[in-house]
């Protein structure tokens, strides 16, 4: 079975949530707790990241609702960051990180998020 490659991340990488639906729902068959980590994307539009964590919460919001036993997801990364691979092109952060005066900016992505797990809801 084939399927069209989706969008892509700064890097290159296929944006593809479902295939974190995919992986719980294989992974639920050992019935040990799930804890996601380091999901987060590589974009510089803020808009991107949001995009991109909420298709991705709405797959984990599913498969709790399915009985899945996951018990937490955490977003990869707090702050723009150092990628062995890849140098500081990808803007991972929550956090905007300028590099040369090292000051942080709190993102919109980071804010929406915040409400999210303030709410629990989507």
């Amino acid at each position: 079975m084939s399927r069209t490659v989706g969008k892509r991340n700064d890097l290159g990488w296929e944006i593809y949530p479902e295939g974190l639906a995919h992986f719980l729902k294989a992974y639920a068959r050992y019935r040990l707790p799930i804890l996601i980590t380091e999901n987060g994307p590589p974009v510089t539009r803020d808009e991107d990241r949001w995009t991109f964590i909420f298709l991705h919460l709405w797959q984990v919001a599913r498969a709790l609702s399915e009985g899945i036993p996951v018990v937490g997801y955490l977003h990869w990364s707090l702050l723009d960051n150092y990628e062995w691979a890849e140098g500081f092109r990808g803007r991972f952060g929550l956090v905007e990180v300028h590099y040369a005066t090292q000051k942080r900016t709190v993102r919109e992505s980071a804010r929406r998020l915040a409400d999210v797990i303030r709410r629990n809801e989507l």
